[in-house]
């Protein structure tokens, strides 16, 4: 699989990662050993970078990584995992003891005595602009406990103030073709700065995989069931902040376009590439709860050029459907 550098971590990683927040938790149970298998499988089909939080199951995610980690000492892994969500979301917790002991735990989970990446867990937006945190975070890295730190957002605005810093490595936003505002200014911004893009939520909660009907139901400890509304976390991280009728109307069509393409490719994969093709991504994250869907994932980074006429109709779906909705909002 193509390999990109990751922004100021000068790591290579794959183009498709894997992103565990899925074997933690909040989409229902994955077993340990199926959990494991994805891992393996990921790995084998060219996958070399994880993305986790100290909050996916309460550290289960982590856990799981480090142990998978711990079994297959030789892989050159890039792990990125992410704090400050294990306390009220306040600023004034977005303090230099507070992360010593986040990474503290997050260290003993993975097994490691120095993280690869950390990124802040989309905090409140004035913790972007604070000196404060920074220095914190560049203390970290000068004591060895990080090798890198990065931010994780939900807007557009908290992205470009966060590559502003000159330590920020990465920044982790939703992207993906019912959530372009990225494309704008993020993008070009990190670019330039040589700051990494992450890509989450690359296929809006699974809508794009073009699966799901208006009568499709998930499990009540889903996300996609009880976040809808907002009410757990920022409702742009379910389905993109789409409605739900609306985005499976929009993904249906989508899949429509994915069917016109001159070569044979899932809508999943094809809204995969999608992000990938984009310049300035780094590398996007999407999950998988089955060793199929790990490998269908790490395929979509061999998918050959989607073409400008794709990218145009993808474009005015957008504009139609999804704009309106969701473009001023993050």
């Amino acid at each position: 699989m193509e390999e990109r550098v990751l922004g100021r971590t000068e790591r290579p990683v794959s183009v498709i990662g894997l992103g565990t927040w899925q074997i933690g938790g909040s989409w229902g149970d994955v077993p340990e050993s199926e959990a494991q298998a994805l891992l393996a499988a990921s790995v084998e089909a060219g996958v070399s970078f994880f993305d986790t939080a100290d909050v996916y199951g309460d550290g289960r995610s982590e856990q799981l990584i480090g142990r998978f980690l711990a079994d297959h000492p030789d892989l050159l892994i890039t792990v990125a995992t992410k704090m400050g969500r294990r306390m009220a979301q306040e600023p004034a917790n977005y303090t230099l003891e507070n992360f010593r002991a986040w990474t503290d735990r997050s260290r003993r989970n993975l097994g490691m005595d120095q993280l690869d990446l950390v990124q802040l867990h989309c905090p409140p937006t004035s913790v972007y602009s604070q000196d404060a945190i920074y220095d914190a975070l560049d203390t970290l890295v000068e004591e060895g406990v990080i090798a890198n730190y990065g931010v994780s957002v939900e807007t557009c605005d908290e992205a470009l103030t966060a590559i502003s810093r000159r330590g920020t490595a990465t920044v982790q936003i939703i992207l993906n073709a019912f959530r372009r505002k990225p494309l704008e200014q993020v993008l070009p911004a990190a670019e330039e700065a040589g700051v990494g893009i992450i890509a989450r939520v690359p296929l809006a909660s699974g809508l794009l995989s073009g699966r799901y009907t208006k009568e499709t139901t998930f499990a009540a400890d889903d996300h996609r069931s009880f976040n809808r509304d907002g009410s757990s976390f920022d409702v742009g991280e379910t389905f993109s902040g789409v409605d739900y009728e609306t985005g499976v109307e929009a993904a249906h069509e989508f899949a429509a376009l994915v069917a016109e393409l001159p070569f044979q490719v899932t809508p999943a994969q094809a809204a995969l590439a999608w992000v990938v093709q984009q310049p300035g991504v780094s590398t996007v994250i999407p999950g998988a709860r089955s060793v199929e869907q790990a490998k269908a994932n790490a395929a979509a980074g061999s998918v050959p050029p989607l073409g400008e006429p794709f990218m145009a109709a993808v474009a005015d779906l957008y504009d139609r459907s999804i704009r309106p909705l969701v473009h001023d909002r993050w």
